[in-house]
């Protein structure tokens, strides 16, 4: 009689919990192992607690938002799109809604709801729940994995361990090193999605202001390198939101310093904004310019304007002149500010980089170098713009190993 063959999926995060969700429902049996106190620590913190699961969209419009090989997930994408997802988590129990940019969160607002639903689907099933960390890897058929001190053999490993990012939630990289120890190659690993810092004080003035609908450009000397709009998050460092997080994942390689103008009335050109100043002065007359701009802008904001204008504060508006309103304007239409650098890994949202994707088959996630060595999720060299997109890559690749792993054991 054959002895069953063993499964490990290594880390339960997004990837490992949908994975081992997919064998549980396939009665495939395999130990979930986890060195935290609880499982899905990183989605609980996705998409600010409320778990931005995946973008409702179509595969095309998908790989436009995939920065670092999209081409890798076209499998992954035509097994396990958006919708497909959407429908699984709602046949399981869970209402879902569409915001913004098609961004999909439980109706709830609550990750801790994804995380249950993860939970219910693997207790008392065929997936058991191991605590510990993994601390060494060896073997190729079988595998020796060693974890509290016990060594133990497994015939398929699902590497699902993340990046390295928030290392609060456990994503030490250990599975980086495990790859690594087979002969795979690892690329270079950068915090993406991440704030940026700036050398200005009037950031941490500002801290916790968010500035809408303004139109965010950064520069290299005169070289224009991003120009968009949506929202820009002032913190005591420097500025977030997700208009600094793409920018921050599209120019992960641009030297510091650069150049920030923020455009907080990109529907006003210059003319328009100057009539505007003349309106709000001439409903003001004799308030000082400080007390005279609070229904154009935020008031925190105010103050910072006026000193990067050279405007006197106190200034009445009735005194101030044609080429102080255009001081004012100009300060208005480019927030200058300077970006010095980025946050590190503890703060950043994604890791760009990991297992380079070359070496590990796009049908199954199979490493093309060891059989029954799987990948799945952060710890690929796959990465995404903000919106779903990178929470859904870790859910797809893992339905695939998941499947290349069902088939596998017959």
């Amino acid at each position: 009689m054959t002895a069953q063959r063993r499964v490990a999926i290594i880390g339960a995060g997004a990837a490992g919990l949908m994975a081992a969700a997919q064998l549980a429902d396939a009665g495939v049996g395999a130990d979930l192992f986890e060195q935290n106190e609880f499982i899905g620590r990183k989605l609980r913190i996705t998409g600010k607690g409320r778990c931005n699961i995946t973008n409702k969209c179509d595969r095309e419009a998908f790989l436009q938002n995939v920065i670092a090989n999209p081409k890798f997930l076209y499998s992954a994408l035509t097994r396990f799109s958006p919708d497909d997802l959407i429908a699984y988590l709602e046949a399981q129990g869970l209402p879902l809604k569409v915001e913004r940019g098609n961004r999909v969160f439980p109706k709830s607002d609550q990750a801790q709801d994804v995380i249950d639903l993860f939970s219910r689907k693997i207790q008392g099933s065929s997936v058991r729940l191991r605590r510990g960390r993994i601390t060494n890897m060896k073997g190729d058929g079988p595998f020796y994995i060693t974890c509290n001190g016990m060594e133990e053999t497994y015939d398929i490993v699902l590497l699902a361990t993340g990046g390295i990012t928030y290392p609060k939630t456990g994503s030490r990289g250990d599975g980086y090193r495990f790859a690594q120890a087979y002969g795979h190659k690892i690329t270079e690993q950068i915090p993406v999605l991440v704030s940026f810092q700036c050398a200005e004080d009037a950031c941490a003035r500002m801290q916790g202001l968010t500035l809408k609908n303004v139109r965010l450009k950064l520069y290299s000397g005169k070289k224009r390198l991003f120009d968009n709009l949506g929202e820009v998050l002032f913190t005591h460092k420097g500025i977030s939101g997700p208009l600094v997080l793409t920018a921050s994942s599209l120019l992960r390689s641009q030297t510091m310093p650069m150049q920030v103008r923020i455009d907080c009335k990109p529907g006003l050109d210059a003319d328009m904004l100057d009539a505007r100043l003349v309106r709000d002065f001439a409903d003001q007359q004799n308030r000082a310019v400080k007390n005279s701009l609070h229904q154009l802008l935020p008031r925190t904001l105010i103050p910072e304007v006026l000193a990067v204008s050279k405007v006197d504060p106190d200034k009445p508006v009735n005194l101030v002149t044609r080429a102080e309103r255009g001081a004012l304007a100009e300060a208005i239409k480019g927030f200058p500010l300077t970006i010095t650098g980025r946050a590190g890994a503890e703060e950043a949202v994604i890791t760009a980089g990991g297992v380079q994707v070359r070496q590990v088959n796009p049908a199954t996630m199979e490493s093309r170098l060891v059989k029954g060595l799987y990948f799945a999720g952060e710890i690929l060299d796959v990465d995404a713009l903000t919106g779903g997109f990178n929470l859904h890559i870790a859910f797809a690749t893992a339905v695939l190993a998941a499947d290349a792993i069902i088939e596998e054991l017959g």
